[in-house]
């Protein structure tokens, strides 16, 4: 569990995000311990309990932002908390919109 600072340092980084009006969602997850993957394999489906002992890198919670460029997703991540003690990545994607899928 994050410690009580990171908790309130987090919260109060959540509120700025809220009220620039850019959150639209934001959760934190659970360990992958608690997890579980279905391995797709053609016909077949494979469930593997975790924890993922094999995966180097997990996500541990996002956030759903709109905003109006990467670069103004960017600016508002360099104020976040750092979520831990040691060196950390962030990764920024964008969620696919019903227009990408128009052939233009």
């Amino acid at each position: 569990m994050p410690s009580e600072k990171l908790l309130s340092d987090m919260m109060a980084y959540n509120e700025q995000l809220i009220k620039a009006g850019i959150l639209l969602a934001g959760e934190g997850l659970q360990s992958s311990a608690k997890g579980k993957r279905v391995r797709f394999s053609g016909a077949s489906r494979t469930v593997i309990d975790g924890p993922f002992a094999e995966t180097k890198e997990l996500v541990a919670g996002y956030w759903i932002w709109q905003v109006s460029s990467m670069e103004e997703a960017v600016e508002w991540l360099k104020r976040c908390p750092n979520p831990h003690d040691e060196e950390t990545d962030i990764e920024i994607r964008q969620i696919f919109a019903p227009e990408d899928f128009v052939k233009k």
